[in-house]
């Protein structure tokens, strides 16, 4: 179809609206709450499913053992989430991926040297030297810290931008020092805007919160017992007595700490699956595990579909709300359908006077398609009136319910669409108005 007849054709659907401005408006209003709906869910659905490290989420991996006793054992059932502290020191000490870090999330009381400002808590991140570069993490000023300060256990922090802003003016703070639960750290580097979504790297907080503001060496965070949380399993109580540092101890019977790995091959994957069976032989041998071998490694994508992080209840809203869209869908053919075939003495002159069925079909979906346009604007008001009662929600992530320009494109294309959709059968009853009989009439 040329520009000049598709100028034509829109012309005439511009008329058809001004001729029947209520019917008009009654299909524009049945798109547009059938796009208010699906987009309001789908953008949630979007945001909470999205890829939070595209560049690297097939090289980023998660590894599970199973450390447990046979108490409560079932054959076939997923080993433990998290690691021992034994197993994940064990394993960074062998290094046998590209990049490893263990970590766990925690709270730490910071007090400010700027006069006037109260101390107050922080969340913290307790984790080793590889964590910034494996997740890329961003900085304003200064790195992260290096192996070296891991095995000295120096007292280096890393802090976040909206901290430095906060405590030390937004200037750069590398080289000070900042004092948190009565110990005093060096500030080595300053975390920029970064704010993985969700915060895969830790099912066990809130994942759709704020990014922790503070990064301590795991070491320092044992040697200072700094506060931790999160999820935590023991199943030997009479050992973790036995340790000096109770259940966060190195010889605890407890899962609780968060392990990665990064191979950038799948050869190294395979690699690693097989090292991490070996390493569970091992220790069975030993008598530390006493169930079967059995290891899990999955991607970032993976490890997230396996958390089930997009809740239940958003998932069946979105089938839901499509469900309304195809409602609103039908509504639109059947009022397609009366208005074409009113104008079935209109039609019969154009064919009359030449036009094929090819143009009469044409016409009638440009004009369908003008409808989901204006449905589609219509409904674009309607979804972000829907995502803004959505961030008035409690749950966790209604915060990042915001529409992005992918979903603003996606609204227009899915309104479109779906009324050239609507219009195909109208448009083909249109065309099949046979002209000598609507002349006859006349």
């Amino acid at each position: 179809m040329s520009a000049s007849m598709f100028g034509y054709y829109s012309d005439l659907a511009l008329r058809s609206f001004k001729r029947n401005k209520a019917l008009t408006a009654l299909m524009v209003l049945s798109i547009a709450l059938g796009i208010g709906a699906s987009m309001t869910t789908l953008t949630v659905f979007h945001v909470l499913s999205g890829d939070p490290i595209p560049e690297k989420s097939g090289q980023l991996f998660y590894p599970q053992l199973d450390p447990a006793g046979k108490d409560g054992f079932t054959a076939g059932e997923e080993p433990a989430d998290q690691m021992t502290r034994y197993d994940a020191e064990a394993l960074l000490r062998e290094k046998r991926a590209d990049h490893q870090a263990m970590m766990t999330g925690g709270s730490v009381g910071v007090e400010p040297q700027r006069s006037g400002m109260d101390p107050f808590n922080a969340d913290s991140r307790y984790t080793t030297s590889d964590f910034f570069q494996m997740f890329d993490v961003p900085f304003l000023y200064g790195h992260g810290w290096t192996p070296v300060e891991d095995e000295k256990h120096d007292r280096v922090v890393v802090i976040t931008k909206a901290l430095n802003d906060k405590v030390f003016g937004g200037g750069n703070s590398v080289g000070k020092s900042l004092r948190l639960d009565q110990h005093d750290f060096r500030v080595i580097g300053v975390v920029a805007t970064w704010h993985p979504t969700p915060r895969f790297y830790d099912m066990y907080s809130d994942h759709f919160g704020d990014l922790e503001q503070v990064f301590v060496p795991f070491t320092v965070s044992r040697d200072f017992d700094m506060s931790r949380s999160g999820s935590m399993d023991c199943w030997d109580d009479h050992k973790d007595n036995d340790d000096p540092e109770g259940q966060t101890g190195v010889n605890s019977s407890c899962t609780w700490i968060q392990y990665w790995v990064e191979l950038d091959s799948q050869s190294k994957v395979d690699a690693y699956r097989q090292y991490l069976m070996n390493y569970s032989n091992q220790q069975r041998a030993a008598g530390r595990y006493e169930r079967p071998t059995n290891v899990r490694l999955r991607n970032v994508m993976e490890w997230l579909d396996f958390n089930k992080v997009v809740p239940g209840d958003v998932k069946l809203q979105l089938w839901l709300a499509f469900g309304f869209l195809l409602v609103c869908l039908l509504n639109t053919v059947g009022l397609l359908l009366a208005k074409f075939l009113r104008r079935s003495s209109e039609i019969g002159v154009r064919r009359a006077l030449g036009a094929s069925r090819r143009a009469i079909f044409m016409q009638c979906l440009v004009e369908a398609g003008a409808v989901g346009l204006a449905g589609g604007a219509l409904g674009l008001g309607l979804a972000l009136l829907g995502l803004w009662a959505v961030r008035q929600q409690p749950a966790s992530y209604a915060a990042l319910a915001h529409l992005d320009l992918s979903m603003l494109v996606t609204t227009f294309v899915i309104a479109v669409v779906a009324s050239l959709l609507a219009g195909v059968l109208p448009a083909w009853r249109a065309c099949q108005v046979a002209p000598a009989i609507q002349l006859k009439s006349q």
